[in-house]
């Protein structure tokens, strides 16, 4: 089971690019951030003819999320953080073939020491408490999306800008990944890779993708009974290449599942 997440920055304009990696790639389930679609605009009759379910919560204009489920149904459908009350849709999580899936837009938090930064650290607590309920339940899980965080210097092109007074990188952030990964979640590319300078996002400005001036901020954590089960992981980085890209990568997972 090869499982992906992308956050594509516009589901509305970046729709054929999904359905071209769709097409080429054929993941089996997918977790989408940034929709930005409200879900009476979700394409999901689009989706449906290249062969995948979908199930969305969606807003105008900023955040949303999605899981897509290749051939496989999609079960226990939850939307939102149980018990926080959050207008931003930012979580979907679901059951596809014995596998509970959660995808999260994780909030980006503006600047360290802001009201938007503190509410970041709030959603990431609530998340917290919230997968150690999951995993008591789902021991094969999965936690994926667009973290906003990137985990260690080496998920930064350069560690002295990219410190503990910036956003994404502050320690507060990182502890608050760490913390949820002691709950027993593996970063799966981090199984397969230890090298540094690989990663899922780009700036727009300054020829970042070009110039390699990335983060490694988009991640697929499996659980304690899913570690020895993947069997590989990456980036793709050829749809940042492509025309009016979205300014991620897809991140991805293949578990091997028994049948």
């Amino acid at each position: 089971m090869k499982i992906a997440s992308w956050n594509v920055n516009s589901l509305n304009v970046r729709l054929p690019h999904l359905e071209q990696w769709l097409r080429e790639t054929q993941p089996d389930i997918v977790g989408l951030q940034e929709t930005k679609l409200e879900d009476a605009k979700f394409p999901d009759s689009a989706l449906a003819a290249l062969g995948y379910r979908s199930v969305f919560s969606g807003q105008k204009t900023y955040n949303g999320v999605a899981l897509l489920a290749r051939e496989r149904a999609i079960a226990d459908v939850q939307i939102g953080i149980p018990g926080f009350e959050d207008d931003q849709k930012r979580v979907i999580a679901a059951t596809i073939d014995g596998v509970r899936v959660i995808d999260l837009y994780v909030v980006n938090g503006q600047d360290v020491g802001t009201e938007k930064y503190a509410y970041k650290l709030r959603w990431l607590e609530a998340v917290h408490d919230w997968v150690a309920r999951e995993l008591a339940i789902h021991p094969h899980l999965v936690v994926l999306g667009d973290f906003n965080i990137a985990p260690d210097a080496r998920d930064v092109h350069d560690p002295e800008v990219w410190n503990d007074s910036h956003i994404l990188t502050s320690s507060a952030e990182r502890d608050a990944l760490r913390r949820l990964q002691a709950l027993g979640l593996h970063d799966a590319f981090r199984l397969h890779h230890a090298q540094g300078g690989m990663f899922s996002w780009w700036d727009y400005r300054q020829a970042a993708f070009r110039r390699d001036l990335g983060l490694r901020i988009d991640l697929t954590l499996v659980s304690d009974a899913l570690r020895d089960r993947a069997l590989a992981s990456g980036i793709d980085r050829e749809p940042r290449t492509w025309d009016r890209p979205s300014d991620h990568a897809p991140a991805w997972v293949e578990l091997r599942l028994d049948r």
